[in-house]
C-alpha cells in the first residue's frame, strides 16, 4: 500500500565537492586537507585520492540533466572554499565562482531547486596552517567565506547549510584521527567542536546580512541514536546512561537549539584527560540563534548493552542487517532521531533529511542494468520511517538520498557504493541503478512504494 507525502514535500539526492569534483589544481583552485591527507601513507584504505573522482568539474551538465530524467526536484551540493579562497581568507579566484554560478544555472534551468552547503570537509590547507578548526578565529574567517558565497549565489541559492556534520569535523578528524586532518588530541577536538558551532552562528548571521528575506539557512547534523541491543531492563538502563552522553546532540543540536552544553560533556571530557573549550561571553546566544530548519544526516542506529559492570558496553546485533561499511540498517533509528529533534525544538525548527542511504555491492550487468535490491529495501523502509514520523507530527519538510552517484568516501577510498548512479571510473560512465529507478518512482508518486 502506497503511503503518501504532503503536497510540496522536496524529493532531492546530495554530493560532496571533494568526494565528486575532481580537476583538484584546475582554474586557480587551492589546496586542501584532503588533498594532503590523501597522499599521506595508509590514510586511504586503497591509497586513491580525490584528483579526479567522478570528474563533476568538467561533467556537471551531463550529471544535473541525470538528475532532472531521475525527476529530482532538489539538489544539494557542496562549495569547496579552496576553490573559492585558495588561501582560505584574502583574494577570490573568480574562476571557482564561475563554476557554482554555471552548476546553480543548470539546475535552475531544469527545475531543481539547489541546497548549498558552504563546509564538507575541504578546508583549505592554508588555514590548517593557521591552525585550523583548533584556532577561534575560524569562525570569523567562515562568516566572511560565507558573505563572499551569499552574495554571490544568493540571489538565486534560498536554502543555505552552513558545516555537515561537526561531529566528524571535531571528533572524527581531531580525536579519532580517521579523517583529515588526521589528528588524535581529546582538547583539541573539543575546541573545534565549540569553534564549529561558532563558524555555524557567524556563517547564518553573514547570510542573513548578504541574502533577502526569503532565504532559509541551518545546519546539517549527523545522529547515531543510541538504542538497546535487547529488550532486557539492563540494556535499557545501559542504553539511557550512554543516551545523556551522546555526543551528537550534547555537542551539536542541544547548544543550538537549547543554548548550552550538557553536563555530560564536560563530564566525559574530564574522564578522557580533555578540557573543555573556552566559552566566552555571548558564545551560546550566537550558537543558538535561530535556525530556518535543521538537516538530518542519518545512516545507522549506535547500540548499546550493559556491560559487567552495569555500564553502558558497545553491542552488536547478530541477526540484523549490515551494509558493505558494517552499519546496521534499522529505519527505526531515523525515526527515533526525528522525534528526538521535533521535541528538542518544540516543533519550532523543521526538518530536512539532508542525508540517508547505504552502501552495498552493486550487481553490474552491462547494458545500462545495475542492480542493487538490497539499496532498494534500503531507501524504503526509511522513507516508510520518515512517512510514519511525520504521520505523528514531524515537521519533516523533504528528503535527500545520499548519494547522487558513487564517488570517494573519504578514507574508504573506492571501496564503497553509495550511489543511486553507478560510476565506471575508467570511463567516466554513470548508470542509474535500480534503486535510482524505484526514487524516480517515488518522487512521481509523491509516496512510498
Amino acid at each position: 500500500m502506497e503511503q503518501p507525502f504532503p503536497p510540496g514535500f522536496l524529493w532531492g539526492a546530495a554530493t560532496s565537492s571533494y568526494q565528486i569534483e575532481g580537476a583538484v589544481h584546475e582554474d586557480g583552485r587551492g589546496s586542501s586537507i584532503w588533498d594532503d591527507f590523501s597522499r599521506r601513507p595508509g590514510a586511504i584504505i586503497d591509497g586513491s585520492n580525490g584528483d579526479v573522482a567522478c570528474d563533476h568539474y568538467h561533467r556537471f551538465n551531463e550529471d544535473v540533466a541525470l538528475m532532472a530524467g531521475m525527476g529530482l526536484q532538489a539538489y544539494r551540493f557542496s562549495i569547496a572554499w579552496p576553490r573559492i579562497l585558495p588561501d582560505g581568507t584574502g583574494a577570490v579566484e573568480q574562476r571557482g565562482l564561475d563554476f557554482y554560478n554555471r552548476v546553480i544555472d543548470a539546475c535552475l534551468a531544469n527545475g531543481i531547486v539547489p541546497f548549498a552547503t558552504l563546509y564538507h570537509w575541504d578546508l583549505p590547507s592554508a588555514l590548517q596552517a593557521r591552525g585550523g578548526w583548533g584556532n577561534r578565529d575560524i569562525a570569523g574567517w567562515f562568516a566572511d567565506y560565507s558573505a563572499i558565497c551569499a552574495r554571490a549565489f544568493g540571489d538565486r541559492v534560498k536554502h543555505w547549510i552552513t558545516l555537515n556534520e561537526p561531529w566528524c569535523i571535531a571528533f572524527l578528524c581531531h580525536e579519532i584521527g580517521a579523517h583529515a586532518p588526521g589528528q588524535k588530541d581529546g582538547t583539541l577536538a573539543r575546541a573545534a567542536a565549540h569553534h564549529c558551532n561558532l563558524a555555524h552562528g557567524a556563517g547564518m548571521q553573514a547570510i542573513r546580512a548578504c541574502t533577502t528575506a526569503d532565504t532559509q539557512v541551518g545546519i546539517a547534523l549527523n545522529f547515531g541514536p543510541v538504542m538497546p541491543l535487547t529488550d532486557s531492563a539492563e540494556d535499557k538502563a545501559a542504553a539511557a546512561i550512554a543516551h545523556s552522553y551522546d555526543q551528537f546532540y550534547g555537542w551539536f543540536s542541544t547548544p543550538i537549539l537549547k543554548g548550552f552544553y550538557p553536563q555530560e560533556m564536560v563530564h566525559a571530557a574530564a574522564l578522557r584527560n580533555a578540557a573543555m573549550p573556552a566559552i566566552r561571553p555571548g558564545d551560546m546566544a550566537l550558537i543558538s540563534q535561530r535556525n530556518d530548519f535543521m538537516g538530518v544526516n542519518y545512516y545507522t542506529p549506535t547500540r548499546i548493552r550493559a556491560g559487567a559492570d552495569g555500564r553502558p558496553a558497545p553491542g552488536h546485533l547478530q541477526d540484523a542487517e549490515y551494509t558493505l561499511m558494517d552499519w546496521e540498517v534499522e529505519p527505526k533509528g531515523l525515526e527515533l532521531v526525528l522525534h528526538e529533534l521535533h521535541a528538542a525544538s518544540n516543533g519550532k525548527t523543521p526538518l530536512y533529511i539532508t542525508e540517508n542511504g547505504a552502501s552495498f555491492a552493486d550487481e553490474v550487468i552491462g547494458g545500462g542494468v545495475v542492480h542493487d535490491e538490497a539499496r532498494v529495501n534500503y531507501f524504503r523502509s526509511h522513507l516508510a520511517a520518515s512517512h510514519d514520523a511525520m504521520q505523528a507530527g514531524v515537521d519533516l519538510r523533504g528528503y535527500f538520498a545520499w548519494s547522487l552517484m558513487d564517488n570517494f568516501e573519504w578514507a574508504k577510498g573506492y571501496q564503497q557504493f553509495f550511489g543511486m548512479v553507478h560510476v565506471d571510473y575508467a570511463t567516466q560512465r554513470r548508470t542509474i541503478k535500480d534503486s535510482g529507478h524505484y526514487f524516480s518512482q517515488v518522487i512521481r508518486a509523491n509516496a512510498v512504494i
